[in-house]
């Protein structure tokens, strides 16, 4: 068989028909059961047109295998993550394109413990089997089970709540916009057990149906043309707060109560503070693009900062080597130690409700404070001809004049009163840029505006 070409840096995402469809998954699922020799595994997916046979041939491979499946059915991709450690399954696959376009899909795949696949040997190992298709001769057929279905869910709502104090909740208004992707069944769970504990939150729901046609639009809340519904709502619903979900709803997206969208790298330091202001000796794990103002408030609170290289797999390991109470990507992914150091798209938003009800203050007014002493231009995205040549460009302009650099992930270069990141995306052929001061709005667009000049005149067609 050919390269598989659905394999990224550490997830599976292609194009139906082409990269991926029922053999490819089928033959990935029997490469997964046989590397990390699985006796049971749970499965999931997203409402995606194309999940259900994808989901299907995945449980097809898997009990060719030997394998008992745990099928949990529509879920998020974090719920996949709670079930596999919860029941002790051997590994977790979850069916989704998250965010991609109407014709992707992808799987994501955890081992025991929810823990994420080592990608220089379990990850590269599984594709070189499923490249080969050298299966050897089927065990004896696996089995198909979808009786935990319920009380894994319960139970994944339990430990939800786990981390809030619910009993200190204000009174608020909360819109939440489900994209019509996975997020509205589990959160209604999560909803019921907030109102049977008497919270005195009330929401709003929109979009909040799945379904595989996305009639509102890819759910992708960072893209800026996919805000205003949320924002909207948050104005004439007089709400505190807005939640907007991607479709495996492992990442959230919260509006505050002006309607305002809230950068990824500020809610980093929120939910930083949150947690140190419960333990200041705690260890929170942040990515290298933006990380001034967090530094700031882990440093304020007496915590621990520790770098991680963006992406999932990085940031789980990293969290598990480290023992950080959480960690923050500013792209939305937020990882927790009492969640298997996994994300979660459901866990940051209880969060930030009891966060505004201990300082008994807006979430405009808590960010607009943040965004003024450290401002951030958020991650700009260049399609450029030559990434190598480019790169080279930048740094020979620019790091000669640096204070300090960094290399964890991309070029970090430090000037003192501003900073930059520059890095090639992970999986797409992208260079994003990332430039923050220290309290100077004018510098920053100073050399938002000069750097972006500079990569725009190395711009491919």
């Amino acid at each position: 068989m050919t390269e598989l070409t659905c394999f990224k840096a550490y997830d599976i995402r292609g194009r139906m028909g082409d990269e991926l469809n029922e053999e490819v998954v089928e033959r990935i699922a029997r490469a997964f059961a046989q590397v990390l020799q699985a006796q049971t595994v749970v499965l999931g997916r997203d409402p995606r047109a194309s999940s259900q046979a994808l989901s299907n041939a995945v449980a097809k491979g898997l009990m060719c295998s030997g394998v008992t499946v745990i099928d949990l059915g529509l879920c998020g991709t974090e719920e996949v993550y709670f079930a596999t450690d919860h029941l002790g399954a051997d590994g977790g696959i979850c069916v989704t394109a998250s965010h991609n376009p109407m014709d992707y899909n992808g799987l994501k795949l955890v081992k025991a413990g929810a823990a994420p696949l080592d990608t220089e040997t379990e990850f590269a190992a599984i594709k070189r089997l499923a490249e080969s298709g050298t299966f050897g001769s089927d065990a004896p057929k696996g089995s198909y089970d979808t009786s935990p279905v319920d009380r894994c869910r319960a139970a994944y709502v339990d430990r939800v709540l786990s981390f809030i104090d619910i009993t200190s909740l204000s009174p608020m208004k909360i819109v939440v916009n489900a994209g019509n992707g996975a997020a509205g069944p589990s959160f209604d769970r999560i909803a019921a057990a907030l109102e049977q504990a008497g919270a005195p939150i009330s929401f709003c729901r929109m979009h909040h149906v799945p379904d595989e046609r996305f009639p509102n639009g890819i759910p992708n809340p960072l893209l800026p043309e996919n805000q205003p519904a949320t924002s909207n709502e948050v104005l004439a619903q007089g709400a505190e707060l807005g939640v907007a979900w991607d479709g495996d709803f492992d990442r959230c997206f919260l509006f505050d109560n002006e309607g305002a969208f809230v950068p990824g790298e500020y809610l980093v330091g929120l939910l930083a503070e949150a947690f140190l202001a419960k333990d200041p000796d705690e260890t929170i794990v942040h990515d290298p693009r933006v990380i001034w103002n967090t530094q700031d408030l882990i440093a304020r609170a007496g915590g621990r900062a520790v770098f991680a290289r963006t992406g999932h797999a990085y940031m789980k390991q990293v969290m598990r080597d480290s023992g950080a109470v959480y960690g923050g990507e500013m792209s939305a992914h937020h990882y927790f130690r009492d969640f298997m150091a996994c994300d979660s798209g459901m866990i940051p938003w209880l969060l930030v409700l009891e966060l505004l009800s201990r300082k008994s203050a807006t979430l405009a007014d808590l960010i607009r404070a943040r965004r003024t002493a450290f401002p951030s231009s958020g991650e700009i995205n260049f399609r450029v001809e030559d990434v190598n040549h480019t790169v080279a460009n930048v740094e020979a302009k620019y790091a000669p004049l640096a204070l300090a650099r960094d290399d964890t992930d991309g070029m970090s270069l430090d000037f003192g009163d501003w900073r930059l990141n520059l890095r090639r995306s992970n999986t797409e052929p992208l260079l994003r840029l990332n430039i923050e001061a220290r309290g100077d709005e004018v510098l920053l667009r100073a050399r938002v505006a000069e750097l972006s000049a500079l990569l725009a005149g190395h711009a491919s067609d």
